[in-house]
């Protein structure tokens, strides 16, 4: 049977890999596809498709995106076009306001003498700069003892550095993906810590806002939640998905297509979902 691994991030948001490296780790991997589902960006799509070509591997134009439903809530996208001009709009203010708070973090620690700069961060890291990259900062200066620690102590929400971000809703997020002529999935439904209740009210919520698909096997995640998935995914009336949610070496223990086999036939429905 033919396996993929439809959640997979790359050097674009917060993953190690570069995303043509990415495709030549799903070969050795012996995946025969991936999707490239970057956090609020599709910009690595373009260099993960030519190496695909090149290596034998489909890449998928995909995405997730940041929400929020009393709590964080992330939504993917697959098959959708990149070069949709409802896309791009929605998240360059995204980024905007996601460099926007991440300035301001650097600046208050710089203020307290932690040698930093938003600048240096973007030097070591990328472009893309997230919490984990602060944290991941923190403990190279021997400030916390691991990444955790850092978000324990100094950027988790309610500590001293911490900063919001305004998110997208989950309407607009699916809106959007729907736009580009995306299929808008549920990410790893069980991270969200809810109850039998509240993730009912979550799915539900979702599906009324246009959701179509539900992460069904994700690292980490046992037969039997992957079968508990399953079954919510049948009763709603959504695709199954899954992935690794790989990230490199900022998430160590997670391999690429590292989680219960997701089968070739999931992607399979969801072109046939987008019509592509």
């Amino acid at each position: 049977m033919k396996h993929v691994d439809l959640h997979v991030h790359t050097t674009v948001s917060d993953g190690s890999c570069s995303p043509a490296g990415v495709v030549r780790l799903a070969k050795d991997a012996g995946l025969c596809a991936i999707a490239i589902t970057d956090h609020d960006s599709v910009s690595g799509y373009a260099q993960a498709a030519a190496a695909g070509e090149e290596l034998g591997i489909e890449v998928v134009p995909g995405i997730e995106i940041s929400t929020r439903f009393h709590g964080p809530v992330h939504i993917l996208g697959y098959c959708l076009d990149p070069q949709s001009d409802k896309l791009q709009p929605v998240l360059d203010w995204v980024v905007q306001d996601r460099d926007a708070r991440n300035r301001k973090m650097a600046e208050k620690m710089a203020a307290d003498g932690i040698p930093i700069s938003y600048a240096l961060l973007q030097q070591r890291y990328g472009a893309v700069i997230g919490r984990p990259h602060f944290a991941a900062f923190l403990v190279e200066q021997g400030l916390a003892e691991s990444v955790q620690d850092a978000f324990d102590r100094y950027v988790e929400k309610g500590q001293k550095y911490y900063y919001p971000r305004n998110f997208l809703s989950i309407e607009r997020s699916i809106e959007i993906i729907r736009q580009a002529g995306g299929v808008p999935v549920l990410a790893h439904p069980f991270q969200y810590r809810l109850d039998e209740r509240g993730l009912r009210q979550l799915i539900e919520h979702c599906i009324a806002s246009g959701l179509q698909g539900i992460e069904c096997s994700y690292f980490g995640y046992s037969p039997e939640q992957r079968n508990r998935l399953l079954a919510l995914a049948e009763e709603y009336g959504l695709l199954p998905t899954g992935g690794s949610d790989f990230h490199g070496s900022a998430k160590p223990q997670i391999p690429i297509g590292g989680c219960l086999p997701v089968p070739y036939a999931w992607l399979e429905a969801i072109r046939e979902l987008a019509g592509k």
